[in-house]
C-alpha cells in the first residue's frame, strides 16, 4: 500500500522557520547587560571634562563549562566621526611645507577602549576585524586612504596626535570584573569634546571570541549661553554677525574709557 506524500502547510513551515531563528538564542549561554552613570553631558563655558561610570552584569542560562577560557569584558566609547586630511611635511628650499596628503573620509573625534585583560588576549584578530574594536581598525573601517605608498604611517600619525591630545585611549586592565559576573569601568571625557551622540559598546568575550554585546549612547550637547549662540550662528547668521559687531564695538569703547580713566 502506497503512502500519500506528506505535505507541509504554511503553519508547519512557519514553525520550522521560528525554530531555526530561535536556535542561536537558545544556544547563547551568556548575555551582558550594562548601564551608565549618566547619559547626558552638557557643554558649558565652565565644562572641564566628565567621568562616565559604565557598569553591568553577566547573565547565564547555566554553569560555565570547565574547559571554557577566562571571561573578558571590552568597553568602547566612540564620538561623532568627521572627515579630515593628514599631511606630511617636508623641507623645501629651507621651508617646511605640506607635500603629501591622505584623506580620511570619516574618523572618530573621540575613541576610548577599556579592557579587563590585554587586548590581544581578550580579543582575537578575526573578531577585531569583524567588530572594529581596536583604535586602528576603528579609523580604517570608516576611512578611505589615498593612493600613497606608506599610507599606514599617516594613520599612525593621526592616532599618535589624538592620543597625545587625550582623544584616543587604550586602557588595558581598566575594566574591573568581580566573580566573573559584575564589571565596571570609568571613562574620562576630556574638555575638548565634539557635540553629538557618543556610541557605547560593551563586548563579552571568552577565548578571544565575542559571546555577546550591548550598545547604548551618551548625548553630548551645548547648554546655556553656548547653545543659544550656536543656534543663533547656525539659524540666523546675519543676526549673529550684528551681535558680534556690537560686542566688538562695546568692548572697544569700554577699553578706551578704561584707558582714559587710568590717564587721569
Amino acid at each position: 500500500m502506497r503512502r500519500a506524500p506528506i505535505r507541509c502547510g504554511p503553519i508547519r513551515w512557519g514553525l520550522a522557520l521560528l525554530l531555526v531563528l530561535l536556535a542561536p538564542l537558545a544556544a547563547r549561554a551568556e548575555a551582558v547587560l550594562a548601564d551608565l552613570s549618566q547619559r547626558n553631558v552638557a557643554l558649558t563655558a565652565t565644562f572641564e571634562g566628565s567621568e562616565i561610570l559604565i557598569f553591568g552584569a553577566v547573565f547565564r542560562d547555566g554553569p560555565v563549562p570547565e574547559d571554557a577560557g577566562p571571561l573578558s569584558v571590552i568597553v568602547t566609547v566612540e564620538g561623532p566621526s568627521r572627515p579630515l586630511s593628514v599631511w606630511r611635511k617636508a623641507r623645501r628650499m629651507g621651508i617646511w611645507v605640506n607635500v603629501e596628503e591622505v584623506r580620511v573620509s570619516r574618523a572618530p573625534t573621540f575613541y576610548s577602549v577599556a579592557t579587563s585583560a590585554p587586548l590581544p588576549v581578550a580579543l582575537s584578530a578575526t573578531e577585531d576585524l569583524r567588530f572594529r574594536i581596536s583604535i586602528p581598525l576603528a579609523i580604517r573601517a570608516i576611512g578611505a586612504l589615498a593612493a600613497v605608498a606608506d599610507a599606514p604611517v599617516f594613520t599612525e600619525a593621526l592616532i599618535r596626535l589624538r592620543t597625545e591630545a587625550g582623544l584616543y585611549r587604550l586602557d588595558e586592565g581598566g575594566v574591573l570584573v568581580t566573580r566573573d559576573t559584575l564589571f565596571r569601568t570609568t571613562v574620562a571625557l576630556p574638555a575638548n569634546l565634539t557635540e553629538g551622540v557618543y556610541a557605547v559598546r560593551v563586548f563579552l568575550t571568552r577565548d578571544g571570541e565575542v559571546v555577546d554585546r550591548f550598545e547604548t549612547g551618551i548625548d553630548v550637547r551645548k547648554a546655556g549661553v553656548e547653545r543659544w549662540l550656536y543656534n543663533l550662528a547656525q539659524q540666523q547668521p546675519f543676526a549673529y554677525g550684528l551681535l558680534a559687531v556690537a560686542i566688538a564695538v562695546l568692548a572697544g569703547w569700554a577699553a578706551s574709557a578704561a584707558f582714559r580713566l587710568l590717564r587721569t
